[in-house]
């Protein structure tokens, strides 16, 4: 079953992106190190890899990666020349500076280990390269996706509620069931549907483990009268999808009820407040005033969300200490929340794609309280 779209990456456009933002940094060239980045800059999904990306040559720029990938980056990244080497960084670093002029080279600081950084430091002392760190160049570029990245997503948003759907029609969420065995039937479900991978551990918190944010599935029984609280994903060809719903086993009790309604509210309104160049702090807030206002303030403890791309939390955050504006073309989750421990707790989450003419939901479900 094929699942993902027929969708080209346009890795050149990409990297001459890169290459423009270093004239900020007054950077000749960067190494870029972070595996997640190399693969959205180049195609390349090896385990050891870096790129060097020239800012006024292109016809410079170089993949290194060791020999057990000889034929997977010639497949993978036809448009680069490759260099084989077991030190990717310092071989690239090196070749940067193989002229002899003085150049400054940026490295990702937020990627490069402190142990990585002090050989670099060493391969430098007699070349005439200067190292210049630089923090959050690439990913800057990945909050804004194209065409082809946000059908991917969608893709597997599209796996995520069918896998539910199906998991519900089939009474898999029941009384007498453990955490564990509801969350391995939802991953296969979405396996079946044609994900790649599941996009993170997925979370099914019963009773009281629904007040627990980020619960890990226990042997723990499902009971009547539990919330049930499913946060998931799957992966196509790299790209992540992110939902939660809440369910409840049996007639609700009015206390459920009403953090759920609350929830639900909170979450409308931030879906709301995602406009092109609203200030991140200012869409949290939308939805955490709500919940606020229903005297639950301090019941909910977390962020209102992330993006979601080839990582399944990247920026932006969304949060009351965010900084920055959101982005047209960015998909982000709203996922407010109402935790009570000792008696559950209710999420809902679901990832949508910002735009001028307003968010689009990629995930689906119906958000209204599932009874079960």
């Amino acid at each position: 079953m094929r699942v993902a779209p027929d969708t080209v990456p346009d890795h050149p456009t990409r990297r001459a992106a890169v290459a423009a933002a270093l004239a900020a940094h007054d950077a000749d060239a960067v190494v870029v190190s972070d595996l997640t980045n190399v693969r959205y800059l180049t195609g390349f999904t090896g385990s050891n890899a870096a790129v060097l990306i020239w800012r006024d040559d292109p016809s410079r720029d170089r993949i290194a990666t060791d020999g057990r990938y000889t034929a997977q980056v010639a497949e993978q990244s036809p448009d680069l020349e490759a260099m084989l080497a077991r030190d990717t960084i310092g071989a690239l670093v090196e070749r940067a500076g193989a002229a002899g002029t003085a150049v400054r080279v940026a490295f990702e600081a937020d990627a490069v280990t402190v142990g990585d950084f002090g050989e670099l430091c060493t391969a430098v002392e007699a070349s005439p390269v200067e190292l210049v760190p630089v923090r959050g160049l690439v990913q800057a570029l990945r909050e804004v996706k194209d065409a082809g990245e946000t059908a991917l997503v969608e893709a597997a948003c599209r796996i995520g509620d069918e896998a539910l759907a199906a998991l519900v029609e089939r009474g898999a969420v029941a009384p007498g069931r453990t955490e564990r065995e509801v969350a391995r039937d939802l991953e296969w479900e979405m396996y079946a549907r044609g994900a790649a991978a599941i996009a993170f551990e997925t979370i099914v918190a019963a009773g009281p483990n629904s007040a627990v944010p980020h619960h890990r599935p226990t042997s723990d029984v499902l009971a009547a009268g539990d919330f049930v609280k499913i946060d998931f994903g799957a992966v196509v060809d790299g790209y992540h999808s992110d939902m939660t719903r809440t369910a409840v086993l049996g007639e609700p009790a009015p206390w459920q009820r009403e953090i759920y309604e609350i929830v639900r509210q909170a979450q409308a309104a931030g879906r709301a407040a995602l406009v092109p160049g609203a200030a991140l702090a200012e869409i949290d807030a939308a939805a955490r005033e709500v919940i606020a206002a229903s005297g639950y303030g301090e019941q909910y403890v977390h962020g209102l969300g992330h993006g979601v791309g080839l990582e399944i939390h990247e920026a932006p955050g969304i949060g009351s200490a965010a900084r920055g504006t959101l982005r047209d073309g960015a998909i982000v989750t709203v996922e407010p929340g109402i935790y009570l421990p000792g008696r559950g707790g209710v999420r809902i989450e679901d990832t949508l794609v910002v735009s001028d003419a307003g968010p689009r939901s990629l995930t689906n479900a119906p958000r209204a309280l599932l009874i079960l």
